[in-house]
């Protein structure tokens, strides 16, 4: 089993975005017409993940002009450009399949505002306090 985990790991992808079920996300695909490649981008709602490792995948759904689609993807596929998370959703449940079927404001989820990093200030940049005088002391009315 061990051998087969090493394989895996050479093929796995390290620069993944954490994205959870209900995240708004843009998926950018490698599709090969003729001799020409492009790419292409599908935006939509994740609504199911699955899997561990090489064979995980993630469910995407989306509607657009009326009708509604939903497109599987495997996380580690080399197809798989990039993924980009456009917007976080707080959900309370682990599958959204009932998205399938609702239109409109039906479909909104509430969005989760995620902590980002602080920026470490420098000491340096600070600005140092005198002792006992407050800047405004020296100017008088």
């Amino acid at each position: 089993m061990k051998e087969i985990e090493e394989i895996e790991s050479e093929y796995l992808k390290k620069d993944l975005p954490q994205f959870t079920i209900g995240d708004f996300v843009k998926v950018n695909t490698r599709i090969i017409e003729g001799g020409k490649e492009r790419v292409q981008a599908f935006t939509g709602v994740v609504i199911a993940k699955k899997g561990t490792g090489l064979s995980e995948t993630f469910t995407v759904y989306r509607t657009a002009y009326g009708s509604s689609m939903d497109r599987l993807f495997l996380v580690h596929s080399p197809r798989i450009s990039s993924i980009e998370v456009i917007r976080s959703g707080k959900v309370r449940r682990a599958k959204l399949y009932y998205l399938r079927g609702k239109t409109g404001k039906a479909t909104k989820l509430r969005e989760q505002f995620r902590a980002e990093t602080p920026e470490k200030i420098a000491p340096s940049s600070l600005p140092e306090a005198s002792s006992g005088e407050t800047p405004d002391s020296s100017t008088t009315l």
